[in-house]
């Protein structure tokens, strides 16, 4: 690893989304309906879950946190990049990109976890459904969820400081429309290698342990619901697992080709687009998936709509 950090720079250059700059207010507008849409869906949802009492199981509590997770991580990412678009004003501050960068670590390593969690948890309600109760209790619930936010936090940890404790002196634009690692190491002037080579193992070894446990999961649950004799039962098991299947393909499958590859193989405009879905597209679609696909969900919709009508 280097020495001590000899940046020259007090601040970074975003160079933004788009070159165009007459398209900066129809970018504007789309990216604020989306983070509207994003900000009411997760609120929705955790306001949901908090107080309707059909939602009180461990399912929906690891749902609200992710829910939770992804309000937090696309609006340390969002407002910034609505701020640019407008007034073209793309100055991040040094502390203000480490900051940001770690935030950002912080809850797309939590989510991580989390849809990892979710995947066990599936496991056991419809595996052992008898012992589901018992065995995911209280305790084990907050552990879990524990466990994720420290993990989210420790290798949020690990990429920050891997990331600026390097030298920055070549130039301060950084070619991305937020602090972001590839294109930030980009920029250093020091011998980089092993901080790629530690954060793409790191980056490697979770992705790894997060997909084998998922698939793992997924591979018991399949051959339990195939087993089946009532066709509702296996109805209703693949409609409570295929919205967070869903959501898996979604998450890993954007940020494994993000991060999960040599710093050497980064595609400047391609990776943007990659980026925009995972900061952008999945928070707004997450809540979308699952109300949209779950029954329990929409009941508990129409059930809290129609209490608040009634107390007016």
């Amino acid at each position: 690893m280097e020495g001590p950090n000899h940046t020259s720079f007090s601040e970074f250059f975003l160079i933004g989304l788009i070159d165009d700059p007459k398209l900066n207010l129809l970018f504007f507008c789309i990216f604020l309906a989306m983070y509207l849409m994003t900000i009411m869906g997760n609120m929705c949802m955790i306001i949901l879950i908090c107080y309707s009492t059909n939602l009180h199981n461990p399912m929906y509590f690891f749902l609200g946190h992710l829910s939770f997770s992804d309000l937090c991580y696309s609006s340390v990412i969002t407002p910034k990049l609505l701020n640019n678009l407008l007034s073209n004003h793309m100055v991040i501050s040094f502390k203000g990109c480490a900051t940001q960068l770690f935030f950002f670590g912080l809850f797309v390593g939590t989510e991580c976890f989390l849809v990892t969690v979710m995947a066990y948890d599936r496991y056991l309600a419809i595996c052992n459904p008898l012992l589901y109760i018992i065995t995911m209790s209280r305790t084990l619930k907050i552990q879990l969820v524990g466990t994720a936010y420290s993990g989210g936090l420790l290798t949020s940890i690990i990429h920050t400081i891997c990331t600026f404790r390097l030298s920055f002196c070549r130039s301060n634009k950084v070619n991305h429309f937020f602090c972001d690692i590839p294109p930030l190491l980009k920029l250093s002037c020091s011998n980089t290698f092993m901080s790629e080579l530690f954060m793409f193992l790191l980056s490697s070894i979770l992705g790894t342990f997060s997909v084998i446990v998922i698939l793992v999961s997924y591979a018991k649950i399949i051959s339990s619901i195939m087993r089946m004799h009532s066709l509702e039962g296996r109805q209703k098991a693949f409609s409570t697992c295929s919205s967070h299947l869903t959501v898996v393909a979604l998450f890993f499958g954007t940020a494994i080709f993000e991060y999960a590859r040599p710093i050497s193989s980064y595609s400047v405009q391609k990776d943007k687009v990659i980026s925009l879905v995972y900061t952008v597209v999945i928070p707004m679609l997450n809540p979308i998936i699952y109300s949209l696909r779950n029954t329990q969900v929409k009941d508990a919709f129409i059930n809290t709509v129609f209490k608040s009508s009634m107390h007016k």
